[in-house]
């Protein structure tokens, strides 16, 4: 994927063909049935029989068959100067097995040639010839499909392939996944991304709604697509599904820092983003902490910026002493904790108060959440939501936080859903964090950011 820690908005990437299915075709003749004297004669008539059965080849394709055929059986046979004897043969073909035997010859001259257009042409008249028995109509149309992937057919190609997953094919370097990632693939070689999102949207929620898990490639595959290529809002879809089936640090830091490149999010938003980021451990950088403290603003919530300062020195991102407006920073929200501490009871108070005014509402709700008490900062954000000119948004997305805190998980993702406008890709990555968090033990006792 690509490196998404920059906050820089990457370029445009080039697409380039990456088939889950290597071409494998093009190697290997095929063992189809050819012509012999006991397959092709005229059947004679048993005692009893009023007639005998019609001939399984017709007599001018036989006639034209063997010379073509002793040619390309010989010690060098030179399938270009053969090439027009060889498609002569087509129009000669009249019965099943004529085409059936003509296919094959002509497939297997396109590998000794080294022709893949004359080995697709061979495969579609076996195909077509209805001769193919049931256990070979899998791997004959699998190859097909390669041959026509090859050349860059891509409509022949996608009509193969849906064929063959529609058949159930598989091998033993195959997977029914890996046909199905293929198939996004050829919509993705050209250019259909739309198109080729919405087919792996879509077989993505057909194996959830069987039960069936979902390869991480998929996952990964859609988000490159729909990022690289600024698809929204599918690439939230992907992001979330991925992180929530597969919540490696890895992926949620990835997560994290694609909502960053593809948004230009103001500090409030920001804040919350990064809150997500310090939760699951996605804070990496440097930078990643300096925006966590101007988002924060250290005489607003002196206790949160404390908290992430300790983070980045224990950690050694910023050593203490390394930047001096760091240490400034850290030095003055150390010095207001105690007295911020102390003002939280007339907070509470005046917040609670009838006539409380919304500023005073939000901000004990921001106060509270800073330290950790979860169930007063939801309390405070509910009643904010009652309030006229309340910024909705901002005030469900903290809700839903505060609830993930106190342990309503199912009331944070019911709460997350609501969040629309520039803060509904954070509402999808704290309700894909919330449902994680449901299937985790029960929370231990609150802490301060």
């Amino acid at each position: 994927m690509t490196n998404m820690s920059s906050p820089r908005r990457p370029a445009r990437l080039a697409r380039q063909l990456a088939l889950a299915v290597a071409l494998a075709s093009g190697t290997a003749l095929l063992a189809v049935p050819g012509l012999t004297d006991a397959a092709y004669a005229q059947k004679k008539k048993k005692k009893g029989e009023d007639e005998a059965p019609k001939p399984t080849f017709s007599e001018a394709y036989v006639a034209a068959y063997k010379p073509v055929d002793a040619a390309l059986k010989g010690p060098t046979p030179d399938v270009a100067a053969l090439k027009p004897q060889i498609l002569a043969l087509i129009p000669l073909a009249t019965t099943p097995d004529d085409k059936m035997s003509l296919g094959g010859l002509i497939y297997n001259a396109g590998i000794a040639g080294k022709d893949q257009p004359l080995q697709l042409q061979g495969m579609e008249i076996m195909l077509a010839s209805g001769q193919v028995k049931p256990e070979d109509k899998g791997k004959y149309t699998f190859l097909a499909f390669q041959l026509a992937n090859a050349q860059n057919q891509y409509d022949k190609a996608r009509d193969y392939l849906q064929k063959v997953i529609d058949m159930g094919y598989t091998s033993d370097t195959t997977s029914a996944s890996d046909l199905q990632l293929t198939m996004a693939e050829l919509y993705f070689a050209q250019d259909q991304n739309v198109e080729g999102v919405k087919y792996l949207m879509d077989a993505i929620a057909a194996r959830k709604a069987s039960g069936q898990p979902v390869d991480e490639r998929w996952y990964r595959r859609g988000v490159s697509v729909t990022y690289s290529n600024e698809i929204v809002p599918q690439v939230y879809d992907f992001v979330q599904g991925w992180v929530i089936d597969y919540p490696k640090p890895e992926n949620w830091r990835d997560a994290v820092n694609l909502t960053r490149n593809l948004n230009d999010f103001d500090g409030p938003v920001l804040l919350d983003l990064l809150r997500l980021g310090k939760k699951i451990g996605t804070l990496k950088e440097k930078n990643d902490y300096i925006f966590y403290i101007e988002a924060a603003d250290t005489r607003r919530l002196p206790v949160e910026v404390k908290a992430v300062i300790d983070e980045a020195y224990a950690a050694g991102t910023i050593p203490k002493g390394s930047d001096s407006w760091v240490d400034e920073q850290y030095k003055t929200a150390s010095g207001l904790v105690a007295e911020d501490r102390a003002a939280l009871p007339t907070l509470e108070r005046d917040a609670n108060a009838p006539a409380a005014k919304l500023r005073t509402v939000l901000a004990a709700g921001d106060t509270f959440l800073s330290y950790g008490e979860y169930a007063k900062a939801a309390g405070f954000y509910e009643k904010a939501l009652t309030m006229p000119e309340v910024d909705r948004d901002l005030a469900l997305t903290r809700l839903g936080i505060s609830q993930i805190g106190s342990g309503n998980i199912e009331g944070a993702r019911a709460t997350f859903k609501q969040v629309s406008g520039v803060r509904a890709p954070l509402a999808i990555l704290w309700s894909a964090y919330a449902q994680q968090q449901a299937g985790a033990a029960a929370p231990a006792p609150a802490a301060a950011y």
